[in-house]
């Protein structure tokens, strides 16, 4: 047991260094050159990417447990709460592998930052919660509390977008879609949020069941 926390200890002290590396990195790449008038306004950008919020939220759920016996890193440590970042960062993953990559070809550091960010951190994450997280059979409804996320993400980038005229994804950008066109691509996207959801409810219950079949006599 000891080993494993101690193993445990290093994965998430690692991967939460190369989280904020990353974070880091990217929000240089994105205020290198901007005159400082426009600093504000990129970093308000920055903050309305649904990939970084979700990569801060890996970042701070790999740091937090860190923390011991904190309230704060017993919330970041339970399954629920990893499991809801589980689930965000997997749609990020799959999203950008599915509908982004294909439309630019980053290079040097930019590369290397994007890997990360829709790669790594997101396979660490899962990696994280299937083998490091104790399992607590959630519940089926789990899915729907983590909806609120994402639904507050998409009531964000409507008033942030109608404001600016800046849209952080092509498939959300009402000024080319339409409302319409944008809340039924947004729609298809809560609906593959509640599938991975539920997809994460149903690994956590047949693992816990694999885990009471194994206690000791």
């Amino acid at each position: 047991m000891a080993g494993r926390l101690k193993a445990g200890a290093i994965w998430r002290g690692a991967f939460a260094g190369l989280g904020w590396a990353t974070l880091g990195a990217q929000y240089a790449l994105m205020i290198d050159g901007v005159p400082p008038a426009e600093i504000a306004g990129r970093t308000l950008n920055f903050f309305s990417y649904f990939t970084i919020l979700t990569n801060l939220l890996v970042a701070l759920a790999m740091t937090a447990p860190l923390a011991g016996g904190t309230a704060v890193g017993r919330f970041a440590a339970s399954n629920s709460a990893r499991a809801a970042v589980t689930m965000f960062a997997v749609v990020v993953g799959a999203v950008y592998h599915l509908l982004l990559a294909a439309t630019w070809k980053p290079t040097g550091l930019q590369w290397w930052v994007d890997q990360s960010l829709h790669t790594v951190m997101p396979l660490a994450m899962l990696i994280d919660w299937l083998a490091l997280t104790p399992r607590t059979r959630l519940g089926w409804r789990e899915p729907l509390r983590w909806l609120i996320f994402p639904l507050a993400y998409g009531g964000w980038t409507l008033l942030h977008g109608s404001a600016s005229g800046w849209w952080p994804y092509w498939f959300v950008d009402v000024d080319a879609l339409g409302i319409a066109g944008a809340a039924v691509n947004f729609s298809g996207l809560l609906v593959f949020f509640a599938m991975v959801g539920l997809a994460v409810v149903a690994i956590d219950r047949s693992l816990a069941g694999r885990d009471r079949t194994r206690a000791p006599a």
